[in-house]
């Protein structure tokens, strides 16, 4: 059990607050004015994590708090020889099944070699053969017009392994992908050359809190935001507008831009599925130590 005492967590704590405070401050904004962003709203409005939330400092399991932490008001926090910590067997009563699902998929997700060759044709794939008015982000023109988009899709061979991309294929496109991912076959499928599972290393991350540190969720929230922009720069929407250089994986050279790209994410990720198995560990850990 790791001690901390109260200036300790204080200046951890500012710490943190002043991270998220940079990472949603023009998120927030564009809120208040109500302006989207089809890049940077993605994580807020995506995944059900509010940024209030993510403000929130919390140390993780096997962490206690020394002095008046305001965490005893908060849910799944209790008081053990006068420190404040994370009351492990309370958050596995309610969430035991979503701890060992994150443990289980991740686990499974790292052990597979990584997939380099979809190059970011799911988001072409929800829009093909749509209309203008239909397509999800309607306010940004299509790069190569319908018909140049609905072409590369048809060029190319459609291998989406992530079922939370798939599901919002078109009709027509569904049909194209060479998988048939679901829900039920999710840790079957995932790997982690993916930038959708990449991405939701934040989604599995803040499911686990406070049982989990802000510490990992906000370093899985980072690398989920620049794998969201490289997922958009790919995509057949043109937001140069919005300083966003395309990515043009109907091209050679985009194809090895998008690759190299997509490795170096699958080798962060590779280091946040570790320490969220780790954490997972700990979490069970914790609790049979205290029974």
């Amino acid at each position: 059990m790791e001690v901390l005492t109260e200036p300790e967590w204080r200046a951890r704590t500012e710490a943190h607050e002043a991270r998220v405070d940079a990472a949603t401050a023009a998120h927030l904004r564009r809120r208040q004015d109500g302006r989207k962003h089809p890049v940077e709203d993605f994580l807020f409005t995506y995944y059900s994590f509010k940024p209030g939330q993510l403000r929130r400092w919390h140390p993780g399991a096997g962490t206690a708090l020394q002095g008046d932490a305001p965490h005893l008001k908060w849910r799944f926090y209790r008081v053990d020889a006068g420190r404040v910590g994370v009351d492990v067997d309370a958050f596995l009563e309610a969430r035991g099944d979503t701890v060992r699902f994150v443990r289980e998929l991740v686990s499974r997700t790292a052990s597979r070699p990584g997939r380099f060759g979809c190059f970011g044709l799911h988001e072409w794939a929800m829009v093909y053969r749509l209309d203008q008015s239909d397509v999800r982000h309607s306010d940004w023109p299509l790069r190569l017009g319908q018909e140049g988009t609905d072409a590369v899709v048809e060029s190319h061979q459609v291998a989406c392994s992530h079922f939370d991309a798939y599901r919002f294929f078109t009709p027509d496109a569904s049909p194209r992908n060479a998988l048939a991912p679901t829900r039920a076959s999710q840790a079957a499928y995932e790997q982690p050359g993916c930038l959708h599972a990449g991405m939701d290393l934040y989604k599995w991350a803040h499911k686990l809190v406070p049982a989990v540190s802000s510490d990992l969720v906000m370093d899985c929230f980072e690398l989920a935001r620049e794998i969201r922009e490289l997922d958009m720069r790919a995509a057949p929407y043109d937001l140069r507008e919005l300083g966003y250089a395309p990515v043009p994986i109907e091209t050679a050279e985009g194809k090895a831009v998008y690759v190299a790209k997509q490795r170096a994410f699958a080798e962060r990720g590779h280091v946040l599925r570790e320490r969220l198995i780790t954490a997972c560990d700990k979490i069970m850990q914790s609790a049979r130590e205290s029974t």
